[in-house]
């Protein structure tokens, strides 16, 4: 059972600098080396504090979910931008000129925050430190689902990808984690503090009956979530994408490497205090 002060989410000594992605998307990893291990990702226009530097690195802790690791500083810029809108398409891209033919120059993908500048040009929308998106492709800040089964499904065949969530690589936590935000509830980043802090155990979720739709099912080191009470949707090694699959076939192939279900979890899409684990400092 993981802690409040769990070492992926203590504060770094010192006085940092408040940065924000600038990039498409921003790796973050265990150790400051291109090679590291990839905890997880930042994506444009979310915001981080940088404690320090080493070489090409900082040490960071985001502001979203209080993970920390180490930033290439490059992908990050200062000071930071309110951002205004949230990419609401799957993946985008940013051009240089309002013109679809235009220079590309990067993708941004489902959650990105953008900061519009007041410039339009068509159905065009001129993004600091971006580019130019399409307005299909951006929502208000403010603009949640009510389905975080359904934001789920979008990400169906993408990639696995071990600390990713980005629609062009996700992990098991990771895709969790983006279907809930997109319905305006905070999870933890990863399985064992989703298990821990989200939501709520469902009783007996054994009986018929018990299980629905956007219920969280866990296995130790594993998380998916159902798209109807007996079909399972997750980002797993085995098919090495996003999957979806009846949950007792998944529950007999998980149960040989990582036993038993351990729980499953139902979150509410309501909106209250800051949870505990994201308030504790």
């Amino acid at each position: 059972m993981p802690e409040f002060y769990d070492a992926r989410l203590t504060r770094p000594p010192g006085t940092p600098v408040r940065y924000q992605v600038t990039a498409g998307v921003a790796a973050i990893r265990a150790t400051p080396a291109a090679e590291g291990e990839m905890v997880t990702h930042a994506l444009h226009g979310e915001s981080m504090d940088v404690f320090s530097e080493e070489g090409e690195f900082g040490l960071c802790q985001l502001s979203r979910d209080r993970y920390v690791g180490w930033v290439l500083m490059e992908a990050v810029s200062a000071p930071v931008l309110p951002p205004t809108h949230k990419v609401s398409a799957l993946r985008t891209y940013c051009f240089s000129e309002p013109n679809f033919k235009s220079a590309p120059r990067f993708m941004l993908c489902l959650g990105a925050r953008v900061v519009a500048t007041g410039e339009t040009a068509g159905p065009w929308v001129q993004c600091e430190r971006a580019g130019w998106v399409h307005q299909r492709h951006l929502a208000p800040l403010t603009d949640f689902g009510s389905d975080p089964a359904g934001v789920a499904e979008r990400y169906l065949e993408t990639p696995y990808l071990w600390g990713g969530r980005e629609s062009l690589g996700l992990d098991c936590s990771g895709l969790v984690q983006q279907a809930f935000e997109a319905c305006g509830v905070q999870l933890p980043r990863d399985s064992d503090m989703q298990v821990a802090w989200a939501g709520q155990a469902v009783a007996d979720w054994q009986t018929p009956g018990r299980l629905q739709r956007s219920d969280l099912v866990f296995w130790t080191g594993h998380v998916g979530i159902l798209t109807a009470p007996d079909i399972l949707l997750h980002a797993n090694v085995h098919h090495l994408s996003v999957a979806r699959e009846p949950l007792a076939e998944a529950d007999a192939r998980i149960r040989a490497v990582a036993g038993d279900i351990t729980c499953v979890r139902r979150v509410a899409l309501t909106q209250g205090p800051l949870p505990e684990w994201l308030s504790v400092d």
